[in-house]
């Protein structure tokens, strides 16, 4: 059984273009594994059906083993008493005969029966071996769906990535922040500007209060001196 063979459910000779043409890998892998996990479940069902067998022709073999050894005492018994006088000869060697030929009979149920147990065996273990490989690529399978997920959860991201800075510059996201930048630096730029003047204005007023505190101070020196004059304050004692 060709267990590869249904995962895609593409025919041999198609299989490299239908793959490269599946528009969900993902999905198509999940129902794969749906598949083999059928298929699993039929050969499963199978082995235990021919298991079943095995078991059941090993019982048959020994029940007529068993028949046949009792049709071989029953003879025995037969021609013992036939010896001792408490049958006929005759009797007794006619029933001794059909005993020995049902004892055969039965052995032949038994050696078919063994046949039909080795026979029922090497399928069983055809079986088992399918199922452990069943069960193996399936494990394999899973941990490949994992894997697989994985990769399209970061494909997909950067796809996304990928795609929005491609179309940064046609959606002028950066030019945008370049003029927001460009203005910032004008208006710091303003901002000092008026500053460096409103100092310059500072400056100049301070300048001018100082002349004129110097000024008002030499005149109240002139002021002074008139009225010590006038008061003759100024005279030297006699």
């Amino acid at each position: 059984m060709n267990i590869f063979s249904r995962l895609f459910k593409i025919g041999q000779s198609e299989a490299h273009s239908a793959v490269d043409q599946l528009e969900d890998p993902i999905k198509m892998t999940e129902q794969g594994l749906r598949d083999l996990r059928q298929d699993l479940d039929k050969s499963l069902h199978a082995l235990a059906e021919v298991k079943a067998m095995v078991i059941r022709a090993r019982n048959e073999g020994a029940d007529f083993r068993a028949k046949a050894l009792d049709y071989e005492n029953k003879a025995v018994l037969l021609l013992q008493r036939a010896h001792k006088g408490d049958l006929p000869a005759a009797e007794a060697d006619r029933l001794a005969g059909e005993a020995l030929l049902k004892k055969a009979e039965n052995e032949a149920h038994a050696a078919r029966a063994a046949a039909d147990q080795e026979k029922f065996a090497a399928s069983a273990a055809q079986l088992d071996q399918n199922v452990q490989q069943l069960k193996t690529t399936i494990s394999q399978w899973d941990n490949e769906l994992k894997t697989l997920k994985a990769r399209v959860t970061v494909s997909t991201a950067t796809k996304t990535i990928n795609q929005q800075l491609a179309q940064i510059d046609s959606s002028g996201t950066v030019s945008l922040l370049e003029r927001m930048k460009e203005r910032v630096a004008a208006e710091e730029a303003l901002a000092e500007s008026y500053g460096q003047i409103a100092q310059e204005s500072r400056s100049v007023d301070q300048e001018i209060d100082q002349a004129l505190q110097r000024s008002g101070a030499g005149q109240a020196a002139t002021d002074l001196q008139a009225l010590k004059d006038k008061l003759g304050l100024n005279s030297p004692p006699h």
